[in-house]
């Protein structure tokens, strides 16, 4: 029962990250905005709120109600990678600074930020967020939660990036800054 309780702790501090997140791809946005930037539509971004929100109401009415079993090997290796997941995305909103937003918006003519964590991976912060979503659940058992949001994710994740990328094309120089980079294998060299 502790290690439900627990659970339920970690679920709530990641509840309040996403919710500070808001807040910060609010601020930013409307900076950007000011500069020149310019949304593109059709960026899914309701559809990864709602996926986002579903996936946290399911991992706890599977946890408490199905009566997941905690088991320590299971929930210590969902929890590096979840902190794995958690440091890719802090990465990436630090490399990007006052360009991190949740809807895509890009300052035509602006060269793309290639420095960071973004010197090694393309999309840093959506494998960050596709660890979360798969090893977050395992901390206690929730291997429902982790399968069927994973496959979701993986969906929705290739239309928003391939949005991104067009994006990031038509205004910036990414198709030349990325053309040898990986979208989630680090590049080594």
């Amino acid at each position: 029962m502790l290690t439900k309780f627990i659970f339920t702790g970690i679920v709530a501090a990641v509840v309040l990250q996403r919710l500070v997140e808001l807040g910060i791809s609010k601020r930013n946005a409307a900076y950007i905005l000011t500069q020149g930037g310019r949304e593109h539509g059709d960026n899914l971004l309701n559809l990864v709120k709602v996926l986002q929100v579903n996936w946290l109401i399911a991992m706890m009415v599977e946890v408490w109600g199905l009566n997941r079993p905690f088991i320590p090997e299971l929930a210590t290796f969902a929890l590096i990678v979840t902190i794995a997941g958690q440091v890719l995305r802090y990465l990436s909103m630090q490399a990007l600074g006052w360009r991190w937003t949740l809807p895509i918006i890009t300052v035509p003519g602006a060269p793309v930020v290639n420095t960071g964590i973004y010197h090694y991976l393309r999309h840093p912060n959506w494998l960050g967020v596709t660890l979360e979503i798969a090893a977050l659940p395992l901390i206690h058992g929730a291997y429902l939660t982790a399968i069927g949001f994973s496959v979701v994710n993986a969906f929705v994740m290739s239309q928003r990036i391939q949005t991104e990328e067009s994006a990031l094309s038509q205004d910036n120089n990414y198709a030349s800054a990325f053309v040898e980079r990986s979208r989630f294998v680090p590049k080594i060299w």
